[in-house]
């Protein structure tokens, strides 16, 4: 194992585990350069002081995930996990937050497949030139009664915590690329904030559609709003290294370019 220090960039909304309750993937940028993947992370098991936050740095003894292939993948020694410090401010256009991580940002998906194909990367930071929907549809609205059954019975842990609802909606950015190969994309978001949103939105209204709603006002209409120079964190699945999926947005104010006048 090595001591890792990582900034948070994403966190996923939690999925049902046989051994885990429910797991997370973390994903976040090295203190010694680079992204990683911290799998699995069982969230909402930490201590309350464990609880790391988007851009906030943490510490965790962690180990190259053997059984996973992507390069950026390893397993944390939860136990071992501390937060440091608060997170990053948002002062100054994000200033801070910038420095570290817009560094990582590729040109286009089609650059990032590129990296795939001959490095294996499996994680990035995409600037869509345009985000052209976020399209809805209906999925299952139950957890698979066997993945029900292991979240409430797991014990491995201690206390078995209360299953989160399963999100009955897919959430999919369309968007496309500078690269001229690009034909477009459309990458599934599996960003926790998104799930925290509509089941908030449900709670408030009680209405799903309203809570629909939210969801595109704020990925969409705020998130990529002409006043934000907004990119995609991505990342690839295991078993599909050529499916990618939108893990979060990284979304600062766009800084205006002055113009001298001759």
């Amino acid at each position: 194992m090595e001591s890792l220090e990582v900034l948070i960039t994403v966190k996923t909304y939690p999925e049902a585990s046989r051994s885990y309750e429910e797991t997370v993937c973390t994903a976040g940028i090295r203190r010694d350069g680079g992204f990683v993947r911290l799998y699995p992370v069982r969230f909402r098991g930490l201590r309350v002081e464990q609880q790391y936050r988007k851009y906030q740095w943490v510490r965790v003894r962690a180990a190259r995930n053997t059984s996973d292939p992507r390069p950026e993948s390893y397993r944390p020694d939860l136990e071992s996990l501390t937060t440091l410090g608060v997170p990053l401010p948002s002062d100054g256009n994000w200033r801070e937050r910038k420095r570290l991580v817009l560094p990582y940002a590729s040109a286009s998906m089609e650059d990032l497949w590129d990296q795939c194909a001959s490095r294996r990367t499996s994680l990035g930071l995409v600037r869509p030139a345009e985000v052209t929907d976020l399209t809805v549809e209906p999925c299952e609205r139950e957890w698979e009664p066997g993945r029900l059954q292991w979240m409430r019975q797991t014990k491995l842990f201690g206390s078995a915590i209360k299953p989160l609802p399963r999100l009955p909606y897919r959430f999919r950015y369309a968007f496309r690329c500078r690269d001229p190969r690009c034909r477009g994309h459309e990458s599934m978001i599996r960003d926790w904030e998104l799930g925290s949103l509509y089941f908030k939105q449900l709670g408030r209204t009680g209405s799903e559609s309203q809570a629909v709603d939210a969801v595109r006002h704020k990925f969409l209409n705020e998130l990529f709003a002409p006043s934000k120079d907004s990119y995609l964190f991505m990342g690839n699945m295991r078993e599909h290294e050529n499916s990618w999926i939108v893990l979060g947005v990284f979304w600062p104010p766009r800084e205006e370019q002055l113009t001298l006048g001759v």
